[in-house]
């Protein structure tokens, strides 16, 4: 599957049964993000997002890591003007997965440090091997998290808990993070991508209408409107789709049901 300007340097994107496969490729480097790699995921992301065929994203990394961050040495270097553009792409890479159309499931491999942790934190569910780790690191540099880390892991994880996170930068096992309720499952590395292909597959043969309105009500429900102005959107979801011949055939073939 290529992107909007053809192969990817640093990914790689395979589709196959309503699947998005997304591999993060740059191993040497912990699959460390730098400008190059943070374009292509954007556009691979945006790609999956507009594809009619793909019901569901999954996202991984090739090697040690998930994705360690952003690459430091490249960050170390920018201006002025740079930074402020990575930041803000950042924020669009970010918004892809938590926005888009489509459910992303983040399957960690191994490091989800700085971005990473971030990435993972945008998608809709978090799968993650044994060996995964998890941190915020950034407090180690003086500097704070730039891509939602301060933010999205409050509406995951009690502020208490952010807090500790965020001020020692701590590194953190997956199975921390699934008592703590960050992640969703935990499985053995050989069984990761069987494991999250089996969710994945579930969730296409769900209704990608619904799928799409859920997915926009979940983030809506984060969001610091009144509970009164979500519930109205809510409601103008089940409308809409109460009347499309999908819902129309589900609901009379359940109700013929003996």
């Amino acid at each position: 599957m290529k992107g909007r300007d053809g192969m990817y340097q640093y990914l790689t994107m395979e589709k196959q049964d309503g699947i998005a496969l997304i591999t993060f490729r740059r191993p040497g480097q912990l699959n460390a993000m730098n400008r190059a790699f943070m374009d292509e995921i954007i556009d691979a992301f945006h790609c999956a997002n507009e594809d009619g065929e793909v019901r569901a994203v999954l996202v991984t990394g090739e090697g040690r890591a998930f994705m360690a961050g952003a690459d430091i040495k490249e960050y170390a270097a920018q201006t002025d003007e740079e930074f402020l553009a990575f930041q803000k792409k950042g924020w669009e890479l970010y918004d892809e997965a938590e926005k888009g159309s489509k459910p992303f499931i983040a399957v960690v491999n191994g490091f989800a440090l700085g971005g990473g942790f971030e990435i993972a934190a945008a998608c809709d569910m978090i799968i993650a091997s044994e060996d995964a780790v998890f941190g915020l690191p950034e407090v180690h540099l003086g500097l704070v998290p730039g891509g939602g880390g301060t933010q999205r892991l409050i509406q995951k994880l009690g502020i208490n808990r952010v807090r500790e996170i965020l001020y020692l930068g701590g590194k953190y096992p997956a199975d921390k993070m699934l008592q703590w309720g960050v992640v969703n499952y935990v499985v053995p590395a050989d069984k990761l991508l069987d494991f999250a292909r089996d969710i994945a597959a579930k969730i296409t043969r769900r209704s990608p209408k619904a799928i799409a309105q859920l997915k926009k009500l979940a983030y809506l429900g984060t969001c610091p409107i009144p509970l009164k102005d979500r519930m109205e959107e809510e409601g103008k979801s089940l409308y809409a789709l109460f009347h499309t011949p999908e819902a129309q055939k589900k609901i009379q073939d359940f109700a013929n049901k003996e």
